[in-house]
C-alpha cells in the first residue's frame, strides 16, 4: 500500500486529493473496528458516553447531513431526521436507538453514504471546492466543509480506539 495524496482517476485534481484523504481516514476507521461483536459495538464507556456503534453511525450521519445540505441544497426532511437525527446528535437519543447491530450494519451504512459522496464529487470540479459559503455562521467553502467530514471521522476514530481498549478481553 502506498501512502500518498494524489490525483485519482475520475476526479478533478484537488477533489482527487480530498478523496484520497477521505479514503485513508475511512480505511483506518474500518481497521480500528475490525472483528468487533455487536456487544463490543454497544459497550458504553460511561453513562453519558457513546458506543463505538453510535460513533460509526454518527460518522455516516454527519456525511449524510452534508450531502443533504450541500448537494441537495436543503435541510433534512422529517423522514431523514427520524433515521439520521439520533446518530447525528448522539447523546440520550443515540444511546436509546443505536444498539444491537452487527459490525456489517455500520460498515454498510458508511459505505452507502460514502458511495453517494464519491458520485457527487466526481461530477464537480476544483472551482466548486473554493466556492464561498456561510457555514455555521462562519465564512467557509466546500473544501473546508468536506475536510470537516473526515476530520470529524478521525476525531471519533480516536475515541473508538480508546473505547476498544476498555473492552474486556473476549474469552
Amino acid at each position: 500500500m502506498e501512502f500518498k495524496i494524489e490525483n485519482i482517476k475520475g476526479f478533478s485534481p484537488q477533489i482527487g486529493h480530498l478523496v484520497s484523504q477521505m479514503n485513508y481516514a475511512r480505511k483506518t476507521t474500518i481497521e480500528a473496528v475490525d472483528g468487533l461483536s455487536a456487544s463490543d459495538l454497544d459497550y458504553l464507556p460511561s453513562k453519558d458516553g457513546n458506543s463505538i456503534g453510535a460513533l460509526l453511525l454518527h460518522m455516516a450521519a454527519v456525511e449524510k447531513g452534508f450531502q443533504i445540505e450541500i448537494f441537495d441544497g436543503r435541510r433534512p426532511n422529517e423522514r431523514e431526521m427520524e433515521e439520521w437525527g439520533p446518530p447525528y446528535s448522539l447523546g440520550d437519543k443515540g444511546r436509546a436507538h443505536i444498539k444491537g447491530h452487527p459490525l456489517e450494519f455500520y460498515t454498510d451504512k458508511l459505505e452507502e453514504v460514502r458511495s453517494r459522496t464519491l458520485i457527487e464529487l466526481a461530477n464537480l470540479n476544483d472551482d466548486w471546492l473554493y466556492e464561498n459559503k456561510l457555514w455555521d455562521n462562519h465564512p467557509s467553502n466546500n473544501y473546508f466543509i468536506w475536510f470537516h467530514v473526515f476530520e470529524d471521522e478521525i476525531n471519533h476514530r480516536g475515541q473508538i480506539r480508546m473505547i476498544r481498549k476498555m473492552l474486556k478481553p473476549q474469552s
